[in-house]
């Protein structure tokens, strides 16, 4: 959902990677170019992880239908490339499409493997949110309630007032700043120290932070009242995993276990990555293979069924696609609206580029996406790794050939 480019070539040639260069990933450089190549898959070796164990149910077969995707003409800043043109360009790691639930394509580049779980940054709040839909279907949690209500400990702070529902739709009011991720003072970025992800990076571990993740939740003043316009802020999802654990006295990765991941039909466990005090980063630290991503998304293009098995109530997943005028508006007036898509909001975790054409998605950095197109019964799992946490043209270019994707089963 990017706005309108000036011409940039993106025939670019990818980095070398860590074993070209001789120097290996660490748990300081890892999310960095060149070792993300290499540490986006192998997360569980270079920080804590929890497990979310594939329980002990059959794997979910998806039969396979090969389409020659490079048949799909993708036009970008004046040029034509091929599906396949577009995965190289922008650095794919991992992708796969299911098209009538079957999958049609599966691409791997060198060095990935389909056994390999890959980091999924933000597509890991479209789940985190799919567990609290399971919750809200328990009576555990209502999407109206003030988080205090979950969380004692928050009476008092600037989270008093901010609902569920708030923190599901990225319209909490603390003061927390992520729009410029190449910023090292970035609060997003300070995120990956305090969360664990990394031991500083590139710019080095800076003194005086939080010790934890839920010590800076605490600790949080507000930016502007709750309910205001759409400003992405990753650590509202972390406390939507906080309040899931509260309510059912259970690990997230346990529970994310138990009523999302060993119920469609995961073919390996995923991993979650935790904090010094075992706080699930549910924002951005789930692990997966492309293909259990891709099971994944086939349940929310089924509305919530998973062969066979019901894993969440389809009136939640239709609430994302279910047009919302004031989300529109919100989502308009803040920092990340797109002016070429007056139809473009966030719901629920999820980025919605139109509910007439039941087109949405989760995206993560580093060019991770979960793709759902309901008017071409389809779902598109793309895993990479760029060079930059933020690349606007890359992010363009996908979403182009995406979409050019989705038209061209729509028209077939």
């Amino acid at each position: 959902m990017s706005a309108a480019l000036p011409h940039t070539p993106v025939r670019r040639e990818r980095p070398p990677s860590a074993a070209e260069t001789g120097v290996r990933a660490t748990s300081a450089n890892w999310i960095d170019e060149p070792f993300n190549r290499w540490g986006y898959s192998h997360v569980r070796e270079l920080t804590r992880t929890a497990s979310a164990s594939r329980g002990a149910g059959p794997v979910w077969e998806m039969p396979k239908r090969h389409i020659d995707l490079d048949q799909v003409v993708v036009q970008h800043d004046d040029e034509g490339y091929t599906y396949t043109e577009m995965l190289h360009a922008t650095y794919t790691d991992a992708c796969v499409v299911i098209h009538n639930g079957h999958t049609v394509f599966e691409y791997y580049d060198v060095g990935i493997s389909p056994e390999q779980p890959h980091l999924l940054m933000s597509v890991s709040k479209s789940l985190t949110a799919t567990l609290v839909g399971v919750l809200v279907d328990q009576g555990l949690i209502a999407t109206d309630a003030v988080v205090a209500r979950y969380l004692p400990s928050l009476v008092g702070t600037s989270w008093e007032g901010c609902t569920v529902q708030h923190l599901l739709d990225m319209r909490g009011g603390v003061a927390f700043t992520e729009h410029d991720m190449d910023d090292p003072e970035c609060d997003g970025v300070l995120l990956e120290q305090v969360s664990g992800y990394t031991s500083g990076g590139t710019t080095g571990s800076r003194p005086n932070l939080p010790a934890n993740t839920k010590e800076w939740i605490c600790a949080l003043p507000n930016q502007q009242a709750h309910g205001g316009p759409f400003v992405y802020r990753s650590i509202l999802i972390d406390v939507l995993g906080w309040i899931a654990e509260e309510v059912t006295g259970e690990r997230f990765a346990d529970l994310f276990s138990r009523l999302i991941w060993s119920r469609i039909g995961a073919e390996y466990a995923a991993d979650l990555i935790v904090d010094s005090a075992g706080f699930p980063v549910v924002e951005g630290g789930f692990c997966a293979t492309a293909r259990d991503l891709a099971r994944f998304g086939l349940m929310h293009l089924q509305r919530g069924n998973a062969s066979g098995a019901q894993v969440v109530t389809g009136e939640w997943i239709d609430r994302v696609t279910t047009r919302d005028q004031e989300l529109i508006d919100t989502f308009a007036a803040g920092y990340s609206a797109d002016p070429e898509n007056q139809e473009a909001y966030y719901h629920d975790c999820w980025w919605v580029w139109n509910a007439g054409l039941g087109r949405y998605g989760g995206y993560g950095l580093g060019g991770q996406n979960l793709l759902i197109d309901r008017t071409s019964n389809t779902v598109v799992v793309k895993l990479s790794s760029w060079p930059k946490r933020t690349d606007p043209l890359l992010a363009a270019f996908a979403d182009s050939a995406n979409e050019a994707l989705f038209d061209w089963f729509r028209a077939g």
